[in-house]
């Protein structure tokens, strides 16, 4: 075990870096350069700066099917939700640390159980009719538990909250099945997260670099469904 931990971790947390195609650092690069020069140019908080970040990074290893991913999606989640805390932005805290943060998790757990041989990526899987049902039906049930609790919060925009809620909870689900529609969940949520902070910019440009952030998900989001799509097909093959 002693011998194994080194390699491990290097399988982990250094081969998904060498493995990056040039336009995939690229793409990271630039996503980052957006992000960060936004966030200079407005001075915003430190903490929302590194969430962003460590959120557009989680987005090029899942694209890669790449177990680093899911562990930095739950560190975005646990840095967007206190983000969310401190703005007071109820809706989205109990969405990523009452929700995505814990699918996180799971779907971390399915992804180290569920290699594909030793190419360094996840086994992708097909769902059933009856999956699809059965994740459909999940999604309806929380977000009704979650939509209640923000109707009884009295959160502000509160259907685009629920939305929300209910785009985060579909693609942490399919994410957990190792689905390549999960990618598909999380760009109707970046669409929906773009939505919540253009409102929130109009009040206040300040909140400016969160739309930018977003817009850098939305793209590689879409970028992360075509290599799953790709990906897929390699392992049918």
């Amino acid at each position: 075990m002693k011998h194994r931990f080194p390699r491990i971790c290097s399988e982990i947390f250094i081969k998904p870096f060498t493995a990056l195609t040039r336009f995939e650092v690229c793409l990271w690069l630039t996503s980052a350069a957006v992000i960060a020069v936004s966030f200079a140019l407005i001075r915003e908080n430190p903490l929302t700066l590194a969430a962003s970040l460590v959120g557009v990074t989680a987005l090029i290893f899942l694209a890669r099917g790449a177990v680093l991913g899911q562990i930095l999606i739950l560190l975005f989640s646990l840095l967007y939700g206190t983000v969310s805390f401190q703005l007071q932005y109820w809706g989205e805290m109990l969405t990523y640390l009452g929700m995505t943060a814990p699918m996180a998790v799971f779907a971390l757990i399915s992804w180290v159980r569920h290699p594909f041989k030793d190419s360094g990526e996840v086994a992708v899987q097909k769902l059933s009719g009856k999956q699809f049902v059965g994740v459909l039906l999940l999604t309806v049930a929380a977000t009704a538990v979650f939509g209640g609790l923000l109707w009884w919060l009295d959160t502000p925009n509160l259907p685009v909250a629920i939305v929300s809620v209910a785009t985060s909870f579909l693609a942490a689900t399919l994410t957990f099945f190792r689905s390549p529609y999960y990618a598909v969940g999380y760009a109707a949520n970046d669409v929906v997260l773009i939505v919540l902070w253009v409102v929130a910019a109009m009040g206040d440009p300040v909140f400016l670099p969160m739309v930018l952030c977003f817009v850098t998900f939305l793209v590689n989001d879409l970028y992360g469904f075509y290599c799953w799509r790709r990906m897929e097909r390699r392992q049918e093959g």
